[in-house]
């Protein structure tokens, strides 16, 4: 069993959820990953805010941003919980300014860095475990400074796909640090420039690519529209149309479309209304999980045998009855 590690919180935290986390199964097509029984366990709580989970094979561990407190942590079946990166982000950032000056979304990158979707810098950001040094990947469009990247996808090719909108600036899109005119979806190739995949967007979140990285996925925190976009790409990964995949604004329950990870089978792992959801490629619910609070983000990990979930105040571990990361 892994080891139960539980950090202080933070007395401006949102408020924790109420409920032990449960797991609702919508259609027998949720079988394929959650076996009867399955149980979902807690492997650290009190954190501000919850986000960014990653798995690094390396070291069997996983990574997890807390934005608001500037600072990843770091869990292992050994040894729970400990801090790995402080400041996570920007440093020494001004509370006037910056609400979340700390790293959001994680990537491992192809050369087994650490890629940032780092919201205080806002820029891209590479960390290689061996030395601790930072490298700035990206941090501008046409010249302008990004608002606070928010998530990212790292192609096979090693194009990333990354959100960007302004949750990170205390005065959102009226902040005087804003330099953009939207928040955008972005695709950058090392050596490159960042080219906008969409500018229309209200507030742009999680990100993902399918199986085929043919289709990219887009969530949409906006609580008048809450939604999860679809966009077909071409050869170049950049996009032809775009569509509405899923309309969230039918589940009811805390939380927004927010970070997902797709499974090798196509299956959608997604953040929205009510918790985390698995969804078919053709956009049909299967399961939820829920605990009384948001649920913004998952990964899978340990062989893609586990699906790790970021839920407001918490950090959760649910077993798979299959491999979400292998093929058949």
């Amino acid at each position: 069993m892994a080891a139960l590690a539980t950090i202080p919180v933070w007395s401006g935290t949102a408020a924790a959820a109420s409920t032990e986390p449960t797991l609702e199964r919508l259609s027998p097509l949720a079988d394929r990953f959650l076996a009867p029984g399955t149980r979902i366990e807690t492997i650290a709580s009190g954190i501000r805010w919850a986000e960014g989970p990653v798995w690094i094979p390396a070291s069997n561990a996983l990574l997890f941003s807390d934005p608001p407190a500037n600072l990843i942590r770091r869990w292992t079946r050994a040894g729970g919980v400990t801090p790995f990166l402080s400041p996570s982000g920007l440093a020494n950032p001004d509370p006037k300014l910056f609400r979340e000056a700390g790293s959001n979304g994680l990537a491992l990158g192809r050369d087994g860095a650490l890629v940032i979707a780092d919201s205080g810098s806002r820029a891209l950001m590479r960390y290689d475990f061996a030395s601790k040094k930072r490298t700035l990947l990206v941090d501008r469009y046409q010249g302008k400074k990004f608002n606070s990247p928010n998530d990212l996808h790292i192609a096979r090719n090693g194009a990333i796909y990354f959100t960007d909108p302004s949750y990170g600036l205390v005065d959102g899109a009226t902040s005087p640090l804003r330099e953009l005119p939207h928040n955008g979806v972005y695709r950058w190739t090392p050596g490159g420039d960042a080219v906008l995949i969409d500018g229309t967007l209200t507030y742009p979140n999680g990100v993902a690519l399918s199986p085929d990285e043919r289709t990219l996925y887009v969530s949409v925190s906006d609580e008048k529209a809450p939604r999860i976009m679809a966009y077909d790409l071409d050869a170049r990964g950049l996009p032809l149309k775009r569509r509405v995949f899923f309309d969230a604004s039918v589940l009811k329950g805390p939380g927004l479309p927010d970070g997902m990870k797709v499974a090798a089978d196509g299956t959608l792992f997604c953040s929205a209304p009510g918790g985390f959801y698995l969804m078919t490629p053709e956009a049909e619910p299967i399961a939820r999980f829920a605990h009384g609070g948001p649920i913004a983000n998952g990964a899978f990990g340990e062989g893609g045998k586990t699906l790790f979930l970021t839920g407001n105040d918490r950090v959760m571990r649910v077993p798979l009855a299959r491999s979400a990361t292998a093929r058949g």
